[in-house]
């Protein structure tokens, strides 16, 4: 028998992955043209900071990493330079999870926030110390603003629509035992 947990993790990690590539999907329509609106979520990584939050296991680095690789290639970032930065933001987070449990949900999106702002920080000092190209400083701030704003929505849909709870120090405490 397959255990149930197993199955639950599994289905979350390939959900992770669907989502992952459908948002890539509508982020590479050509559906908004022109100037002047104002830029989308970055749903990839709200998403995992989101369950990562709740449930660690759910969004491992080796599955997360290459997703995010995937996406410089497509979005055409500098390769790896995104990738590594959320990598140690979404490990920063995995490292606050047992912290993160009794924490409300206010606290929890202004921690997400500053790894968010500081993650933005970091990129553009990179860029800027080797001199590449950047886009204006307010869209880059706006589209940190559009990934912060559309956190709580990720959290709700999570909790209410995928039935993600946080993870209770009982289980967290058997997950470890097990591994």
């Amino acid at each position: 028998m397959v255990d149930p947990r197993t199955v639950r993790t599994l289905s979350f990690r390939v959900g992770y992955l669907l989502i992952a590539f459908t948002a890539a999907f509508f982020y590479l329509l050509p559906i908004q043209v022109g100037a002047g609106h104002w830029p989308g979520p970055d749903l990839i990584l709200s998403v995992a900071f989101a369950w990562v939050l709740r449930r660690p296991d759910y969004v491992p680095v080796f599955l997360f990493a290459p997703v995010m690789l995937i996406a410089d290639f497509i979005f055409l970032r500098p390769p790896g330079l995104w990738t590594l930065l959320s990598v140690l933001g979404l490990e920063f987070l995995r490292g606050r999870e047992t912290t993160s449990r009794d924490m409300s949900f206010a606290m929890e999106w202004m921690m997400v926030g500053g790894v968010m702002l500081a993650m933005g920080l970091l990129y553009r000092l990179v860029l800027a110390v080797f001199m590449v190209d950047q886009t204006s400083l307010g869209l880059a701030l706006m589209a940190q603003l559009s990934t912060l704003l559309s956190y709580p929505l990720v959290v709700l849909v999570s909790r209410y629509l995928l039935g993600m709870t946080k993870i209770s120090p009982s289980e967290a405490d058997e997950m470890r035992y097990a591994r």
